[in-house]
C-alpha cells in the first residue's frame, strides 16, 4: 500500500498507531473530530448514516457531487508534494555538498576573496542548474506517466429514471455522501460507512498492522472497542478488500481520514532505500576525507610558506576541489533519463530509486499466468464425470459466473463469453439471484443462490477441483444422481489429471436443491453437494516466453514461478516455455519446514504451486536471507504481501488495486520481454553512477597525496586558490554528459548492485596513480622548467596537467575494455571532453589566463605533456585491468 507515493509505506503508520494506543488512556480514540464522527456514524443505521450525509442509497447527482468536490477538495492525503518551480529548485539546493560549498564560498568572501567566493557560487548553481533543468523535464515526464496509471473506485450515480446506475471514477474525485460499491482486490478508497455487506473481510494491516482480515458487517454497533479500527461497520482508507461484497457511503475524505491524519504527522520523514544509504554513505565518506585533509593542508601550508591567510584561503579551495558536488545532479539525472528510457519501453517507474534495485535484482519471483501464459482463458471442455461432453455442466457454470457480483476472474470472462447461453437461459428472468457466498482464498470457491422460475431455489458451487470434491457426497450424470464413492473420485481424479497435464485449468461444478423458505444462506449450506462435472480451460503459452525466460538467465536473472494454481498444470506449462523444472514445491511442504530448511529449499527450486498469499511473501523473505536482491511481478489480489516483502515490486496496469498500488513499477504490458528490457535500463543508470563515483573518489584521493606533497616541498602555493578552483569548475563541466554515456554489454549481463568496499579499494588503487604523475610534473616543472622561482610557470603547468589526466581518467575508467578502441563513450561525453582539454590547453595564452594568475608555457612542454598523458593512460588501464580481474567490475 503505497498511497504516499512510495516515500511512507504502510510500514510507517504502525509504529505511529502504537503510540496512540500506548498515550491515549481510552485506547486508540484518537482525540480527533474525525474520529469521533466515524464513532458517531457506526452507532446510528445504515439509512440514518444516510440521511445525516444527505445522501441516498441511489447515489449522488453528478452535479451535487462536483459541488461537494469543491467545497470538500480532493481526496488526497500526504504524498509527494506537487512539483513546483521553486520546490525543485529547493530540493537541488539543500543537500550536504551544496551547503558545505556554500559555507566555504561565504568564508572566501569574508576572507576577503570575492573571486573564490564567485567561483564557488558558480559551481552550485552548475549543479543546481543543471540537475533542476533535468528534473524539471523528467518531473513533468513522471506526472504525465503516473497520470496514465488510475485507481478508481466504483460509485452510484442516479439515472434519469431514477435507478442506480454504476460508474468508475478516479478515487479523488470521491465526496462525502458518494456511495461506493466493493469487491475483492478492491482499495477502500475513503472512510466509508457500511450500509449493506455479504460476507465482507478487509485487511488493514497498512493501518494496524494485524495480518489477519476483519469481517465487516452493516448493522449499528452499539458495542465498545478498543480502537475506532476495531469498528465492525467502518472501512478505513488504506485498508484492502480480501474477499466478500459490501456497499458503503463515504464519510470522511483525504486527510480528514484516520489514515490522512497518521499520513500528515509522519509527512516530513522518508525511509531511506539500499540506493539512498550508498549514496549517503559514499557523500559522509568523502566529506570525512575533507575534514581530515583540509586542516593538514591549513598546517602544512601556514607553518612552510609562513603566511597563515593566505593558507587558510587554498584549504578552502582545496575542500572545494574534494567535494563531489555534481554527486546529486549525476543521481537525479541518471535516475529521472533511465524512467524516461524505461517508459518507451512501456514501464512506468512510480519511484526513481526502485531503478537501481530493478538493475540488482538477481531473482525475479513471478505469477504464471499471463507472464508464461498469453492471459487469454478460453473455455474449451465441459464435461460430466464420465468425462462426456455436458450442456447442463455449461449451462450451471454460467449461471454461477453471470450473477456473482465479486470480482470476476479470467476464468468467469471466459464462460461468460458464450453469450448464447444468456438469451437461452434467459438467465436474468428465469433465475433470481437470492444470496452469495463470494470466493476467498481459504475455501477456494464461490456460491451462488438462485430462485428458478418455479420457486425452487438452487445453489450453484464452483471453485477448485479438491475443494468441490470435499463438500460433494452425490453426483449427477444425464440426470441420474448417485451417491459417490471412492471410485468415482478416484476417476474424476484421473480426468482432471489427464486434463491437467495437457495444460488445462480444470473447476469442478457442483449443485443442492435448497428450500425456499430457508430464507438466509451462509458458507455453512456448502455441504452435501451434489458433483456435477468440471469445466477445462486452457491459457497457451506466451510465444516470447522461452525467449524471455532465456534471456533473463544469460543476464544473470533467476526466475522462479510462484503459484496458487495445482502442480500438473504448472509443469506442463513450464516445460513449453523451457523453464527447467527438477522439482515443483507445493505448498503444503511449505508448512512442514523451518526458517533455514525454507532458505535452502528456496535457493535451489525453481517453481512452487498451489501457494499461499502469506508463502509468496515467506518465500521472498527466505531469499533475502540468502543474500538475494528479488523482484516479485503480481497482479492478483494474493499478490499484496509478496509485492511489500520484495525488493521491487512489479506490477501491471491491468492489476486489481491493491497490487497497483503495493508496487514499485507498473508494465504497462504484462511481459517478461518487458521486463528484461526495463533490467537492462537499470544496469545502465547504476553503470553511470558508479562511474562518476569511482572517478570522483579516485580522483579526489590522488589529489589528497600530490596537494599534501607540493605543500610540503614548495616555497610557494602548487596552485593559487581562484585556480583549484578554476580547474574543479572546468572538471566538474567535463563530467555532466556522464548519464547520457554508453554502457558496455560486459556490464550489463549480470546484477549490479552496491559495493561500497568494492569502490574503496578502487579508490585506493587509482587513486595514487595520478599523484605519481602529478609529482612527475612537479619535478619537470622544477628541474626542467627551472621552476622554484617562477611560481606562475610552475601552477600553469600543474593546472593543465590536472585538468586532462582528470578528463581523461574519464574515458579509461568508464569502461573494463581498452578506452577508444574496443569501447568508446557517448558523443555527448566525448565532445564536453575535448572541449573542456581545449579550454584548459588555450586559458594561459588568454586574458582569462592572465587574470587567474597563468602564464604561456613554452613549446617543449607540450611533448612532454603528451609523453605524461600517454604513461598515465597506460598504467591507468592495466592497474585498472588487474583489479577488475581481482575484484570484479562492481
Amino acid at each position: 500500500m503505497r498511497l504516499l507515493d512510495g516515500k511512507f509505506g504502510a510500514d510507517a503508520l504502525v509504529p505511529v498507531l502504537s503510540w496512540f494506543r500506548r498515550s491515549s488512556p481510552a485506547g486508540a480514540h484518537m482525540t480527533s473530530a474525525s474520529s469521533e464522527t466515524l464513532g458517531d456514524f457506526a452507532r446510528i443505521s445504515p439509512g440514518e448514516a444516510l440521511q445525516r450525509l444527505h445522501g441516498t442509497a441511489s447515489g449522488l447527482a453528478t452535479d451535487e457531487a462536483e459541488q461537494r468536490s469543491r467545497a470538500a477538495g480532493l481526496n488526497q492525503v500526504a504524498h509527494e508534494a506537487r512539483h513546483t518551480i521553486l520546490g525543485e529548485l529547493a530540493s537541488r539546493s539543500i543537500n550536504p555538498l551544496n551547503l558545505l560549498l556554500l559555507s566555504l564560498a561565504t568564508a572566501s568572501y569574508f576572507l576577503g576573496e570575492p573571486r573564490a567566493a564567485i567561483m564557488i557560487a558558480v559551481m552550485v548553481v552548475l549543479s543546481v542548474s543543471l540537475g533542476f533543468l533535468q528534473e524539471h523535464r523528467s518531473n513533468k515526464a513522471a506526472d504525465a506517466l503516473r497520470r496514465m496509471v488510475r485507481t478508481t473506485a466504483t460509485v452510484r450515480r442516479p439515472t434519469t429514471g431514477g435507478g442506480p446506475d454504476h460508474v468508475d471514477i478516479p478515487i479523488e474525485q470521491l465526496v462525502p455522501g458518494d456511495v461506493v460499491l466493493l469487491s475483492a482486490g478492491d482499495m477502500i478508497p475513503a472512510d466509508l460507512r457500511l450500509i449493506s455487506a455479504r460476507d465482507l473481510f478487509v485487511n488493514q494491516s497498512a493501518l494496524t498492522g494485524e495480518a489477519m482480515p476483519l469481517e465487516k458487517v452493516a448493522h449499528a454497533c452499539t458495542a465498545s472497542t478498543e480502537t475506532h479500527f476495531d469498528l465492525p461497520n467502518i472501512c478505513f482508507l488504506g485498508s484492502a478488500v480480501v474477499s466478500g461484497i459490501g456497499c458503503g457511503v463515504v464519510v470522511l475524505t483525504g486527510s480528514r481520514t484516520a489514515f490522512g491524519r497518521l499520513a500528515d504527522m509522519i509527512a516530513a520523514q522518508r525511509v531511506q532505500t539500499s540506493f539512498d544509504k550508498g549514496i549517503t554513505r559514499f557523500t559522509w565518506m568523502m566529506i570525512g576525507f575533507i575534514l581530515v585533509m583540509v586542516p593538514l593542508v591549513f598546517v602544512i601550508n601556514g607553518l612552510t610558506k609562513g603566511n597563515w591567510f593566505e593558507a587558510l584561503l587554498f584549504a578552502v579551495a582545496v575542500a572545494v576541489g574534494l567535494t563531489p558536488e555534481m554527486l546529486p545532479m549525476i543521481v537525479t539525472v541518471n535516475l529521472a533519463k533511465g524512467a524516461i528510457a524505461m517508459s518507451r519501453k512501456r514501464v512506468i517507474v512510480k519511484r526513481l530509486n526502485a531503478i537501481q534495485n530493478f538493475g540488482a535484482m538477481d531473482v525475479l519471483c513471478t505469477d504464471k499466468t499471463g507472464t508464461l501464459t498469453q492471459d487469454r482463458i478460453i473455455l474449451k471442455r465441459h464435461l460430466d464425470l464420465q468425462g462426456n461432453e455436458s450442456d447442463q455442466v455449461l449451462e450451471y457454470a454460467y449461471l454461477n459466473s453471470t450473477h456473482q457480483s465479486g470480482l470476476k476472474n479470467l476464468l468467469d470472462v471466459a464462460v461468460l463469453k458464450h453469450v448464447e447461453l444468456h438469451e437461452q437461459l434467459k438467465a436474468h428472468e428465469q433465475f433470481t439471484k437470492i444470496d452469495e457466498m463470494p470466493f476467498d482464498f481459504e475455501r477456494r470457491r464461490m456460491s451462488v443462490v438462485l430462485a428458478r422460475g418455479d420457486g425452487a431455489h438452487i445453489l450453484i458451487c464452483k471453485g477448485a477441483v479438491e475443494e468441490i470434491f470435499s463438500v460433494c457426497t452425490r453426483y449427477a450424470i444425464n440426470g441420474d444422481t448417485g451417491v459417490l464413492d471412492q471410485s468415482h473420485f478416484a476417476a474424476a481424479k484421473e480426468t482432471t489429471a489427464a486434463l491437467n497435464s495437457d495444460g488445462f485449468r480444470v473447476v469442478a461444478v457442483a449443485y443442492k436443491e435448497m428450500l425456499p423458505e430457508q430464507g438466509a444462506y451462509s458458507v455453512s449450506d456448502e455441504a452435501d453437494l451434489t458433483l456435477l462435472g468440471y469445466i477445462a480451460f486452457l491459457d497457451p503459452p506466451k510465444e516470447t516466453a522461452a525467449a524471455a525466460i532465456a534471456t533473463l538467465k544469460a543476464r544473470g536473472v533467476q526466475v522462479k514461478i510462484l503459484t496458487g494454481d495445482n502442480d500438473i498444470v504448472t509443469r506442463k506449462i513450464c516445460h513449453e516455455v523451457g523453464l527447467t523444472v527438477d522439482r515443483v514445491v507445493l505448498g503444503k511442504e511449505l508448512e512442514l519446514l523451518s526458517a533455514a530448511g525454507l532458505a535452502e529449499l528456496v535457493e535451489t527450486a525453481p517453481v512452487f504451486a498451489k501457494v499461499s498469499p502469506s508463502q509468496k511473501a515467506s518465500i521472498i523473505d527466505a531469499l533475502h536471507r540468502r543474500g538475494h536482491v528479488v523482484g516479485f511481478l503480481g497482479d492478483g489480489i494474493n499478490d499484496g504481501p509478496a509485492l511489500k516483502a520484495a525488493d521491487v515490486g512489479v506490477s501491471v496496469d491491468s492489476a486489481v488495486d491493491i497490487a497497483k498500488e503495493s508496487a514499485d513499477i507498473i508494465l504497462l504490458e504484462k511481459s517478461l520481454a518487458v521486463l528484461g528490457e526495463a533490467v537492462l535500463e537499470g544496469r545502465r543508470v547504476f553503470g553511470n553512477i558508479t562511474k562518476y563515483i569511482k572517478m570522483g573518489a579516485s580522483s579526489n584521493f590522488g589529489n589528497m597525496f600530490s596537494v599534501l606533497g607540493a605543500s610540503i616541498m614548495l616555497p610557494f602555493l602548487p596552485m593559487a586558490p581562484i585556480q583549484v578552483l578554476t580547474n574543479n569548475l572546468l572538471y566538474d563541466f567535463s563530467q555532466t554528459a556522464i548519464p547520457t554515456d554508453n554502457v558496455d554489454e560486459e556490464y550489463l549481463r549480470v546484477p549490479r548492485r552496491w559495493d561500497i568496499g568494492n569502490i574503496v579499494k578502487f579508490m585506493l588503487l587509482i587513486g595514487p596513480i595520478s599523484s605519481v604523475f602529478d609529482y612527475v610534473t612537479y619535478l619537470m616543472m622544477l628541474y626542467v622548467f627551472n621552476a622554484w622561482d617562477k611560481p606562475a610557470l610552475f601552477q600553469t603547468g600543474w593546472f593543465v596537467e590536472s585538468l586532462l589526466t582528470q578528463t581523461l581518467i574519464i574515458h579509461i575508467i568508464r569502461t573494463a575494455k581498452v578506452p577508444f578502441l574496443e569501447s568508446r563513450a557517448s558523443a555527448a561525453l566525448i565532445t564536453t571532453s575535448l572541449v573542456i582539454a581545449a579550454v584548459g590547453i588555450a586559458i594561459p595564452f588568454t586574458w582569462l589566463g592572465t587574470f587567474l594568475g597563468f602564464i604561456p608555457l613554452p613549446p617543449t612542454y607540450w611533448p612532454a605533456l603528451l609523453l605524461i598523458l600517454l604513461s598515465y593512460a597506460v598504467m591507468t588501464h592495466l592497474t585498472k585491468t588487474w583489479f577488475i580481474r581481482r575484484f570484479g567490475l562492481d
